[in-house]
């Protein structure tokens, strides 16, 4: 590999210098963070409910658990889990605070925020100690981080021993025509939409971009084993437009 091959990254279908790329994400979802949750169900035709759903049934959250949800967002995955784990506590990690700040607005957060925290950290530098939670969730974060090996080291530090990583991620559809409508749709709908609605065409541009650029799902499966995780497993939903990876530290 050669030292412009190290150094450089995608931001969608750009290249662009790896100190660069989480400058540019986080423009990007501090200009869509007022407008995220409802073009989430308005791309997904809502069905991102039903994949967090999903989500959450095969993690099985347990009473008194700690979960940290990186790239957390607005809270979406923490509020299921604390809704299906009683005394268990959860903290919301983003690099973008201005997602956090919509988050703390919602209805949830105000009835669980004895049990919640919010915290601005960076996905692939964790601010936690080693050893410090029972579960480690990302819901369509992980092609947003510049090195997604990082991130999952970073997961596998902070996790307990016994611990267990999951990530809920747009992926590559097995059949080669359904990708192909996938696509035309996603390219064709979804920038046009977030003009619209977010008055931001290129955000919503690069965010189609960088699922085209996202590891399929054995190569995903393989960098949860490269940074020591165990029974990694995934399951795809909606026919592979998404998928959920689980890993376990051992």
């Amino acid at each position: 590999m050669t030292e412009q091959a190290q150094n450089t990254t995608h931001f969608g279908f750009q290249t662009v210098a790896e100190e660069e790329k989480a400058g540019m994400v986080h423009g990007v979802f501090t200009r869509v963070a007022s407008r995220y949750d409802l073009m989430n169900d308005l791309m997904s035709a809502g069905i991102h409910r039903v994949w967090k759903d999903a989500m959450m049934d095969w993690l099985a959250p347990q009473p008194h658990q700690r979960l940290l949800d990186v790239a957390g967002g607005t809270g979406d995955i923490s509020f299921r889990f604390l809704g299906r784990a009683p005394g268990a506590t959860a903290v919301v990690c983003d690099m973008t605070e201005s997602m956090l700040v919509e988050g703390r607005k919602r209805a949830e957060a105000e009835s669980m925020g004895q049990s919640l925290d919010w915290v601005v950290g960076d996905g692939m530098a964790l601010p936690f100690e080693d050893n410090s939670f029972d579960v480690v969730t990302n819901a369509f974060g992980t092609r947003n981080i510049t090195r997604i090996e990082d991130s999952l080291r970073e997961g596998y530090r902070v996790l307990k021993p016994g611990g267990r990583m999951m990530t809920l991620e747009f992926s590559q559809m097995p059949n080669p025509m359904l990708q192909w409508a996938y696509d035309r749709y996603s390219f064709n709908v979804i920038p046009v939409m977030g003009q619209i609605v977010a008055n931001d065409r290129d955000s919503y541009q690069y965010l189609v971009e960088s699922i085209r650029k996202f590891p399929d799902q054995d190569t995903l499966a393989q960098m949860f084993r490269d940074a020591g995780f165990g029974q990694v497993k995934y399951r795809n939903l909606s026919m592979g437009i998404a998928a959920l990876h689980s890993g376990w530290k051992l």
